[in-house]
């Protein structure tokens, strides 16, 4: 019997993520047919980040990427890319959870809180941050 763990992907990805990036982002979030050119289809097997429209999620699975208004400084309007997604994950797909990590810590806007992954009966998540580039779990 397989365990099942719910994932959340919540961040901002600085307003110049590459473009390659980005793809890469909407194909895992089913935004994109086709897997774009230039991301290793052996790392990035399958898109994970799609909803399942028969989730058991309450509320159901979510994907979304949006260029976002960040507010204004110097006079200019700050944008950044906002990623968010909760799906079911099988215990099996877990292992993808660096996939995505690897992808967007490099971009991401600002340090801090960047979602959580919980088995779906427990009560407490590990959550994972984003620093200097890089990602790393702190369990609550």
């Amino acid at each position: 019997m397989s365990l099942h763990f719910e994932v959340v992907f919540t961040c901002f990805l600085r307003d110049d993520t590459p473009n390659e990036v980005l793809d890469a982002l909407r194909w895992h979030l089913g935004l994109l047919p086709d897997r774009p050119a230039g991301i290793d289809p052996d790392e990035h097997t399958y898109p994970v980040l799609v909803p399942d429209p028969d989730g058991r999620l309450p509320g159901g699975d979510v994907a979304s990427l949006q260029r976002q208004s960040r507010g204004f400084a110097a006079g200019r309007e700050l944008h950044a890319w906002g990623l968010f997604s909760r799906n079911l994950w099988l215990d099996d797909e877990m292992g993808e959870l660096v996939t995505i990590l690897d992808l967007v810590a490099p971009h991401v806007d600002e340090p801090g809180y960047g979602g959580f992954f919980r088995e779906e009966y427990d009560a407490e998540p590990t959550v994972f941050t984003f620093n200097n580039g890089t990602y790393g779990p702190v369990q609550l």
